[in-house]
């Protein structure tokens, strides 16, 4: 009996001992990082926030009347400044118009000349007199009309840049509102990326960052210029905008990369401002 009860009590040392001695060799191997403190840099920069460069200025020119593509040299990739035709249109039936209009007006101006001096002779009625002038004013109008139609035909830049998509050809017929051309300025650029929420306690306009160009490999220093005016609760994040510190002619539109944002510049810009300098 005795024999037993001390081959029982070894079992149970036994199996009391193996889950600690289990537990003290994983306690030598690598232990598990403990999780970075919510004010630390650490946990300000965990996430990968990417960037994407975009133009500031860009749109699609778009056909106001209907015509004929008489006029387009350009294609995608070229260069133009502000203010050169871009697209011309036949324009021959607006012009016609156009100078039927005004050999009327002249006409119509002579008429109410005359009208003015007979009502000074008393060898016209006043009602006469308005219609001629109403005639005058009518025909205006009409001429004014024909010149806009006409200064529609030539789709002018509204400022200097680059064609970014070409979507007719010249000779092709196009009608009222198709899409012409797609045009952007690549010299004016911006930055956009999607931030989390909470560092915007740190974050403002003016906080200095880099930008890993995919594209170029190479890093390209930038600037916080503005945020966005509304968070998204679900994923609690914001748009954030930026823009590259200096001049870069090698940046396109498109390009993107991984932001290296800094939240210990946001400290060491505070304590200058304090100081003064």
């Amino acid at each position: 009996m005795p024999f037993l009860i001390t081959r029982r009590a070894g079992i149970l040392l036994l199996l009391l001992a193996s889950p600690l001695a289990a537990q003290a060799q994983t306690g030598g191997g690598t232990s598990m990082p403990p999780p970075p403190l919510p004010g630390s840099t650490q946990a300000l920069t965990q996430p990968d926030v990417r960037a994407q460069i975009s133009p500031q200025r860009y749109t699609i020119l778009s056909s106001q009347l209907a015509g004929q593509i008489t006029e387009l040299t350009l294609r995608e990739g070229d260069r133009f400044k502000e203010g050169q035709v871009l697209v011309g249109l036949d324009c021959d039936i607006h012009q016609a118009r156009l100078d039927r209009a005004r050999a009327a007006e002249e006409a119509a101006q002579r008429k109410l000349s005359v009208a003015g001096r007979l009502d000074q002779l008393s060898s016209i009625s006043r009602l006469e007199v308005d219609e001629a002038a109403s005639q005058v004013a009518m025909l205006k109008a009409e001429m004014a009309l024909n010149r806009t139609m006409v200064e529609h035909c030539r789709i002018k830049a509204p400022f200097s840049g680059r064609v970014a998509a070409k979507y007719v050809q010249r000779w092709q017929y196009v009608g009222e509102g198709e899409k012409l051309l797609e045009i952007l300025d690549d010299k004016d650029l911006e930055l956009e990326m999607i931030i989390p929420s909470r560092w915007l306690t740190w974050l403002k306009p003016g906080h200095p960052f880099s930008l890993r160009i995919d594209e170029l490999g190479r890093d390209v220093p930038a600037q916080i210029t503005r945020v966005g005016a509304r968070i998204d609760p679900v994923s609690q994040s914001v748009k954030v905008y930026g823009r590259i510190s200096g001049k870069d002619d090698g940046l396109l539109p498109g390009m993107s990369g991984i932001v290296n944002i800094n939240p210990a510049q946001a400290g060491s810009k505070a304590a200058q401002e304090g100081r003064g300098e």
